[in-house]
């Protein structure tokens, strides 16, 4: 679904990204960690279409992100760290606008609304305007959004900052049916025990490089998946 091959991306003088090479299959949870700065949003931001970059090809779906942008976005959903929605519109009318977008036809787009706003509690709060929604409000809406089209691929930066823990579980749980009908999640997290528990595969990253990857088996064998980021994190210092 998602094959990253030889991405680097600078800025000026720094390399934020150096020569990663990343495959995501349908039916998968990847999760992707490093400390701050190591290269992660830069990654994710690239994969969705948002940054350009300057060495190697992402391709979604078997199509080139740079050669069919749009046909790359129609099967991918973006929710960034920290989601920047339309605040002058109500969460209603913002749900409705992202599926027009994708040309959710009305009866489906009513039931998907209202299957993921009940279970995040924000059914009474859509006829609010966003500017008075919280952080997490504007967290579950986004992420309302990013499933409202059923898309292929789903990149997530973050996505369990500012949840409750009830709205985390449920989050999970949507991750891992999208997944196990076919589809692929992409996301970072620093949250290492959320990621050891629910992720099929992992990449770690430190200074923009790829110092580890595989299955959650291999890359963490018998340690604790904190254990062996801060091993792999002070060896690559």
């Amino acid at each position: 679904m998602l094959k990253i091959d030889h991405l680097t991306k600078r800025f000026g003088e720094k390399v934020a990204v150096d020569d990663l090479s990343l495959s995501i299959e349908p039916g998968e949870i990847y999760g992707f960690i490093g400390h701050n700065g190591a290269g992660k949003t830069t990654t994710l931001k690239s994969v969705a279409g948002i940054l350009e970059f300057d060495e190697g090809e992402i391709t979604i779906g078997g199509m080139s992100i740079r050669e069919k942008p749009l046909e790359c976005k129609k099967l991918m959903a973006y929710i960034p760290d920290n989601p920047d929605l339309y605040d002058f519109m109500t969460g209603i009318k913002y749900l409705n606008f992202i599926a027009d977008i994708f040309g959710v036809d009305a009866d489906v787009r009513a039931e998907r609304i209202k299957r993921y706003a009940d279970l995040f509690g924000l059914t009474s709060d859509l006829a609010q305007p966003i500017a008075a929604y919280s952080h997490g409000m504007k967290q579950k809406l986004a992420i309302i959004s990013a499933w409202i089209h059923e898309p292929k691929l789903i990149i997530m930066d973050e996505p369990f900052v500012g949840l409750d823990p009830t709205a985390a579980h449920d989050l999970k749980l949507m991750m891992r049916e999208l997944c196990d009908n076919g589809g692929s999640i992409f996301f970072s997290t620093h949250v290492l025990e959320v990621a050891e528990k629910l992720c099929d595969k992992i990449a770690i990253i430190k200074n923009g490089k790829l110092i580890r990857k595989g299955t959650m088996e291999e890359v963490k064998g018998d340690e604790s998946l904190e254990d062996v980021f801060l091993e792999l994190a002070e060896k690559e210092a």
